[in-house]
């Protein structure tokens, strides 16, 4: 009987999960940019982000967008998946946990796509691969 959890079996790959941070300025219209990316992997108990704004991309969105506040807000995503002090309310909470609180939807201006799964040997490098392939 073979085990198909999430243990990376003989190729040391596990299972992954991730989602883009999308800057919508004007939700009426519906325009985004991808502004970053979140991984999470239960067996590294690993949370990570990435983030890169295109601030002429999001301006030529929305002209007078909050550049100062959704930069901010980015911030406060990668710090809540750092953990520690930087996770403000959510420091004491496992990395599955700040994951899905990160991924929950909110009627802000930075917010979570959904949700897709992948392979990896390494979570961090993810990160980056990600944010390359997707974000800038």
């Amino acid at each position: 009987m073979s085990d198909r959890s999430d243990r990376g079996g003989r190729t040391g790959r596990h299972v992954f999960e991730y989602a883009l941070l999308r800057v919508v300025p004007r939700v009426e219209r519906g325009e985004c940019v991808n502004a970053g990316v979140l991984v999470y992997c239960r067996h590294e108990a690993f949370v990570g982000a990435g983030t890169h704004l295109d601030a002429s991309r999001l301006l030529a969105l929305d002209p007078h967008v909050d550049l100062a506040g959704v930069r901010a807000a980015l911030r406060a995503v990668e710090g809540v998946c750092a953990g520690g002090e930087a996770a403000g309310q959510a420091a004491g909470d496992d990395a599955g946990r700040r994951f899905r609180w990160l991924i929950a939807p909110r009627s802000t201006i930075v917010q979570p796509g959904p949700v897709h799964t992948g392979l990896t040997a390494d979570p961090a490098a993810e990160v980056r691969r990600l944010l390359d392939l997707l974000v800038r």
